[in-house]
């Protein structure tokens, strides 16, 4: 007996599942339109400026985790020299005072679920 036919069939299955995320990007559409943020108004300074924040913002935070439970730092010293406490509900969200159209958007769109609201309080029922 031949098990031709099976190994063909296995072949083509296993082709179809490995390269499925090439041609149902194709199939998909093309690229989706990063989101509109809602960004604070006035003469609002951010700790850093802001493509370092879009790429580096999860690190900071893990940083400023991790320093402030783990060693007690509270002060972060930014690359301009400015001095920021460590804090995402006193120092990130006193600007970005609205998680639904700035946290969540971003975080939606770049289906990523971060764990940020397990410990925090959201400040001011947003």
């Amino acid at each position: 007996m031949s098990d031709k036919g099976k190994i063909i069939g296995g072949l083509v299955v296993f082709l179809v599942l490995v390269t499925f995320p090439l041609w149902n990007s194709v199939v998909a559409g093309g690229e989706v339109a990063m989101p509109e943020l809602e960004y604070p108004t006035g003469e609002i300074q951010c700790i850093e400026d802001t493509e370092f924040m879009r790429a580096n913002h999860m690190d900071i935070l893990n940083q400023w985790r991790n320093e402030l439970v783990r060693e007690g730092l509270t002060e972060y010293t930014s690359t301009s020299g400015q001095q920021y406490t460590m804090s995402l509900t006193g120092t990130c969200m006193d600007c970005h005072d609205n998680r639904d159209t700035f946290c969540t958007t971003c975080h939606d769109y770049s289906n990523v679920n971060p764990k940020c609201w397990d410990c925090h309080v959201e400040p001011r029922g947003n």
